[in-house]
């Protein structure tokens, strides 16, 4: 354990340290504790992970807390090598992204502190095994990232993001601690070993304490109906910090659902079609509100929410295979979910990486202004289509892998012969082939406007040539070489994982990595390099042919026409209107439409703005209601300081009458 806890207090200790560094070096200090912070936690992590044993300590606190213990298990293991590996880039990354900050004299000393105790407190939270310990980290973990969004915090959209999410993870630990609260009266104890006990062995209390710890960690995760922090915090977030709460932060919900399942064993089959129900609507739900934005960057935070419901969709077909004690579904299910906590990490990061290098350039998030950078960021414009391939869950990347698995899941959870098993897995199938032909059409979308035609704004126009700063472009193509390294090789992935997996069945051999399926996953690689190799043919062969020939070329998407500009060009709305047409109920459209009036317009306008369905009819009343309630007794701040003594004199009579009524 001795590198988990030098690796754990150097990204700490890296973060404190860059507080008082000169404002030029903070940001390379940090990266650099991190980096060597990182290969630390790797080498405990990555030998758990393939040799399947696990490690432990523990340490010896003052009361309440008392004896803590540290456990890196595989699936802790697991864990511990998505938050370092994607953490690093996301601070390499910061490098470049956090340049332009300080070129407007804005210290980033705070930021990084946060930064770096962020990575420390998640590291720390999936091996920690004390209830009241774990509370304390996920509060470090939440704080930290609360100040990470409001880094603008002079501007009032972002405070109120901020603010807005501060209170959803308060609400969130509530549940929580209310679910810990229940295990440690009936055991009398804090060390979560012994809930593992009491829970296997008491159903009802198991079905309680499951529900509470999934509201508290599904808040976290961004399920729906708990999502409606998640569009807020990552538009006013910097794009590394989006990243890495998209990519990193929001799966230590989905991490304390794993650690839960693993608490109860065998779960009922009420809780686990529960699961896969909600995480189905959570998948639907996102990829629809992500088509209908146009803010680059909610749109990637619904598209989590979406991921996520892919990721539950998974777990819901593990559960159902041990609550029907079918070891091929339980296998199959939770090695999707557990592989697409990765590819998502990876995808999301790029993608996130991306928005940000568009938004570094251009200043606006806003799709309806952008057009045509694929001429002035190539690299980005290259990084962000294999992203968007990815995400959409197409061969030869990453994202294929994992959907696959859990379509594997859910045809062999025909086996059940289970009327209900039937029905729900079957819409769950269908649902899942929705989302990805959703993502698909999302991400074209994406694509096309921001990166292809002509520029929508005369700056965009006018700007050089020029791609981001190399620290944003290595993260970038680092995470691409990860995407495309699963895809064509996922059978080394799946080994990679296996012992993770296997710790939802219990056996020591499991059939992922043996037999048919591996062979399947091989055959699967050798078309996805077939694939890849036919296509740098093509590209070699085309390259042949047009050397030394004049090759006009015209204007994209222009069918010949030579005069097309950037008004005849779809935005984001249009694009998006008339599939959103169809879907009418699930919106709350607002329109902002200029009609031309002339036989030849100068101008014409057409914006659509959509507001989430659920924030819209129940948090924004809870909101309304709480406001007008408070303004009943706006009476009591009347600004006099006569008045203000009067109240200190009243309650310290009350006080005194309380305590002798109680002497």
């Amino acid at each position: 354990m001795i590198h988990y806890y030098l690796g754990s207090l150097i990204i700490l200790a890296g973060g404190l340290f860059s507080l008082f560094l000169p404002e030029k070096n903070r940001a390379w200090f940090a990266t650099l504790s991190m980096g060597v912070g990182a290969v630390l936690l790797l080498i405990p992590s990555v030998n758990v992970l393939m040799v399947g044993n696990s490690l432990a300590d523990r340490i010896c606190f003052p009361a309440p807390i008392g004896e803590v213990r540290l456990l890196i298990d595989p699936l802790a293991a697991f864990f511990v090598v998505v938050i370092s590996v994607m953490s690093f880039l996301c601070l390499l990354y910061s490098i470049g992204y956090l340049k332009s900050y300080r070129e407007q004299k804005k210290s980033t000393a705070s930021h990084l502190f946060f930064l770096n105790t962020l990575i420390f407190s998640m590291v720390l939270l999936v091996t920690v095994q004390n209830a009241l310990f774990f509370l304390i980290v996920w509060e470090i973990m939440s704080l930290s990232s609360f100040f990470l969004v409001i880094f603008e915090s002079e501007k009032k959209e972002v405070m109120s993001a901020g603010v807005h999410y501060f209170i959803i993870m308060h609400v969130s630990v509530l549940f929580i601690m209310a679910g810990f609260i229940l295990l440690a009266n009936k055991t009398g104890s804090f060390d979560l070993s012994t809930f593992k006990t009491v829970l296997e062995t008491n159903k009802d209390l198991s079905g309680l304490v499951f529900m509470l710890f999934f509201i508290g960690f599904g808040i976290k995760a961004g399920f729906v109906p708990f999502h409606i922090w998640l569009p807020q915090a990552h538009p006013a977030a910097p794009s590394h910090v989006s990243a890495i709460m998209s990519g990193v932060m929001i799966k230590m919900g989905i991490y304390g659902i794993l650690r839960t399942i693993l608490f109860i064993g065998v779960p009922s089959l009420m809780i686990s079609y529960f699961v896969l129900v909600i995480s189905i609507i959570s998948a639907l739900f996102g990829v629809l509100y992500a088509v209908a934005q146009y803010d680059i960057k909610k749109l990637l935070a619904y598209s989590s929410i979406e991921n996520i419901g892919i990721i539950g969709i998974g777990i819901g077909v593990g559960m159902l295979g041990l609550a029907y004690h079918n070891d091929l579904v339980t296998v199959l299910g939770f090695a999707g979910a557990i592989l697409h906590i990765l590819n998502h990490s990876i995808f999301k990061e790029l993608l996130f990486f991306g928005a940000g290098a568009v938004y570094y350039r251009t200043h606006t998030r806003n799709m309806e202004k952008l057009g045509g950078l694929i001429k002035i960021m190539p690299y980005t414009a290259f990084f962000f289509l294999i992203g968007s391939i990815a995400i959409s869950g197409l061969p030869p990347l990453n994202g294929f892998i994992s959907e696959l698995l859990i379509y594997l899941g859910m045809l062999h959870s025909f086996e059940f012969h289970q009327p209900v098993a039937l029905i729900t897995l079957a819409l769950g199938a269908g649902s899942l082939a929705l989302v990805g032909s959703l993502a698909l059409f999302c991400f074209t979308k994406v694509f096309s406007i921001v990166f292809l035609g002509l520029p929508r704004d005369e700056k965009i126009a006018t700007m050089n040539k020029g791609d981001v700063p190399v620290e944003m472009i290595i993260p970038m193509l680092i995470l691409v070489l990860f995407s495309a390294a699963i895809g064509l090789f996922p059978q080394y992935a799946l080994y990679f994982l296996r012992n993770a997996v296997q710790s939802f069945t219990g056996h020591q051999q499991i059939v992922l990595v043996s037999g048919k399926y591996m062979d399947i996953f091989r055959n699967i690689s050798l078309c996805c390099l077939g694939f890849v190799l036919l296509i740098a043919l093509i590209y070699v062969i085309k390259s042949i042919l047009i050397r030394n020939k004049n090759v006009y070329k015209y204007k994209t998407w222009a069918c010949g026409y030579d005069a097309v500009n950037n008004r005849m060009q779809y935005t984001a709305s249009s694009y998006a209107g008339p599939f959103l047409s169809f879907l009418t109920p699930f919106f709350i459209k607002k329109f902002n439409i200029r009609k031309p009036k002339e036989t030849f317009p100068k101008e014409a306008k057409f914006e659509m703005r959509i507001y989430d369905i659920i924030e819209f009819y129940l948090v924004d009343p809870i909101v309304k209601t709480n406001k007008k309630f408070l303004a009943l007794f706006n009476w009591i701040q009347s600004g006099s300081t006569q008045q203000y003594i009067l109240y200190g004199l009243i309650f310290l009579i009350i006080g005194l009458l309380v305590a002798m009524r109680m002497g």
